[in-house]
């Protein structure tokens, strides 16, 4: 990639972030102009020309902030990362993005409803952006692997993208690297230190086009993340929860605050097109669903009004029973 060694070795020089980056660019005007002023030396810049050799060993790609496929939402932030190391399907960038966060300690329940959510997500076609962190992250990047593509989340780690954390994610990392992408800004072989953590929810909230949080309370990680979503412009929805329990503290308060709309179900995001669905599912068993009522009608007598054989019609009955359109009562059958 062209000028890709310059700008890391202005990146990774010490005290160099994007806000100082862009700085020296406007003072000296090119990169190689920066490179010379920073009177680096042989061995650092040969520490940058490994990085970016194992990086190549490794299948991890960088991605600068002038390259095509670099995440157009992370774009518009100001002092986004100039250049980010990624490892995976880049096509995952393209899709709309849903960030979804809580508490490492999140209940069983917790879990199950932000995976159950998250899944629900991908088969729209939405990424899911977490933090591939134990609990609630977890759930999410699981979710979304529960449904069909190659293209279904993104984990944006506090380390680099070839370093796993934490270590009981590891075979989450490797499907994530196969249907997703791995994402940061921080050197390849950079092992996370708390500090890193704080950056790597900026531009999770970043990646997104809006944030759902779960489970967490009011001084954690994931609520940090939702205050950058809300000063980045995003919408944040919120998942309540108990008022006794401390992890609900946090989306409770942001729901109180008017700071994120109330959150109960996926399908409140799709009502119109589910709606379509079923009224197409539905279409050639209406005729059963107009003759029934708060009355009971027996199978004989439901087959006599559609004009078909009793026979013709149980599979129908059966369907729309599962599906708790109906109910039997008292010998027959009513709309639910």
């Amino acid at each position: 990639m062209k000028d890709l060694l310059q700008k890391l070795l202005i990146l990774r020089s010490p005290g160099i972030g994007a806000v100082k980056y862009k700085k020296l660019l406007e003072e000296y005007g090119d990169l190689y102009s920066v490179v010379d002023s920073l009177n680096l030396t042989d061995d650092f810049i040969d520490s940058v020309k490994s990085e970016i050799e194992t990086a190549n060993n490794l299948g991890i790609e960088y991605i600068c902030d002038d390259d095509a496929r670099y995440p157009k939402n992370l774009l518009q932030i100001k002092n986004h990362p100039v250049v980010l190391s990624v490892r995976g399907n880049t096509e995952t960038f393209k899709k709309p993005n849903v960030a979804m966060v809580g508490t490492r300690h999140a209940t069983a329940a917790g879990m199950n409803f932000m995976s159950e959510t998250a899944q629900k997500f991908a088969e729209h076609n939405y990424a899911i952006t977490s933090g591939m962190a134990m609990g609630t992250d977890t759930a999410a990047h699981i979710g979304a692997l529960k449904s069909d593509g190659n293209t279904q989340t993104i984990a944006v780690v506090a380390g680099g993208v070839d370093y796993i954390w934490p270590l009981e994610n590891e075979s989450l990392y490797y499907e994530i690297i196969d249907r997703g992408i791995i994402v940061s800004e921080m050197p390849v072989g950079t092992k996370p230190v708390a500090n890193n953590f704080i950056q790597r929810n900026h531009w999770v909230a970043g990646l997104s086009d809006f944030l759902i949080i779960g489970e967490a309370d009011e001084k954690s990680g994931s609520m940090t993340t939702a205050r950058f979503a809300l000063d980045y412009g995003k919408q944040v929805f919120a998942i309540p929860g108990h008022p006794s329990d401390l992890r609900s503290v946090g989306p409770n308060s942001l729901i109180k605050k008017s700071q994120a709309t109330l959150f109960m179900s996926v399908n409140d995001f799709f009502q119109d097109e589910m709606k379509q669905k079923n009224e197409k599912k539905y279409e050639y068993k209406n005729d059963i669903l107009d003759k029934l009522g708060m009355i009971p009608v027996s199978e004989s007598v439901l087959a006599n009004l559609v004009k078909k054989s009793v026979a013709e019609i149980k599979a129908d009955l059966v369907v729309l029973e599962m599906q708790g359109l109906i109910r039997k009562q008292d010998g027959g059958y009513v709309l639910v």
